[in-house]
């Protein structure tokens, strides 16, 4: 495989993960770890690019805040 081709496939796999990360936090996850985000539906489009970005640092967020309850 060429370094190019591998590049492409890493970043596709990442923004996969990332999308489907997005997808559940912004579905689920914002709702039970942020009160203020309950009913507020405008603004999580917005989030999807940083989330898909981030998805590690959003994940590992996620599991410390819900593991204090």
């Amino acid at each position: 495989m060429q370094t190019a081709q591998l590049l492409i496939w890493l970043v596709t796999i990442y923004g996969g993960i990332g999308a489907l990360v997005a997808a559940l936090f912004l579905f689920i996850g914002i709702d039970r770890i942020d009160e203020d985000a309950r009913g507020s539906y405008a603004f999580r489009p917005l989030l999807i690019p940083g989330v898909i970005v981030l998805w590690p640092v959003v994940v590992a967020r996620w599991i410390e805040l819900e593991g204090g309850r």
